[in-house]
């Protein structure tokens, strides 16, 4: 639970620290702010995440795209976005389409790195469609290397190939075919 009392003290102590008046207008219900929007990040609710439905066919490519969440770097506290392409082989079951997006926000409302971003998609996604055969890839910017350090825009891709996306290279090659066809739209 985030305390939000805490995070306002905080949020005061920050803007003295850095040498602002927290009473001065325009800053007055900034800590307040500030705290409700961490408590609104971290406590963030997805909704259902697991909604699957009997699959047409088995061994049906599904590939969702243009999922872009937001999220925090643990490194520095800034913020990055990173747009998913998400794909799969079905099973038994197929995931309802609004669970993507779900499961990609669950996974971006907490401090996060984007390589672990794509790791817990991946993971949550395969539990719940029963399936190993799981890809997923993330590209983002991150505020930290543009705002900071190197201070310099940069396009950051990362991926998790599993099941058939790693072992059968045709399989692989489709899924980033459907990953291009998205990026030339």
């Amino acid at each position: 639970m985030v305390d939000v009392g805490r995070l306002e003290q905080i949020g005061r102590e920050l803007l003295v620290a850095i040498g602002e008046n927290p009473d001065r207008e325009g800053l007055q219900e900034t800590p307040r702010r500030w705290a409700n929007w961490w408590k609104e990040f971290i406590e963030h609710d997805p909704g259902s995440l697991e909604t699957t439905f009997e699959s047409v066919e088995a061994d049906q490519m599904v590939v969702v795209s243009g999922l872009k969440v937001w999220s925090l770097c643990e490194h520095h506290l800034l913020p990055f976005w990173s747009e998913l392409t998400i794909g799969y082989v079905s099973a038994q079951r197929i995931l309802g389409l609004s669970k993507f997006g779900r499961i990609a926000q669950e996974c971006a409302h907490r401090l996060q790195v984007q390589e672990r971003l794509v790791q817990q998609v991946a993971d949550k996604v395969s539990r719940t469609v029963g399936t190993d055969d799981v890809a997923v890839v993330a590209q983002g910017q991150h505020l930290c290397m543009m705002m900071r350090g190197v201070r310099m825009p940069a396009l950051v891709t990362t991926s998790v190939m599993r099941g058939v996306f790693r072992h059968s290279g045709r399989t692989r090659e489709e899924f980033l075919a459907f990953l291009e066809r998205y990026r030339s739209c």
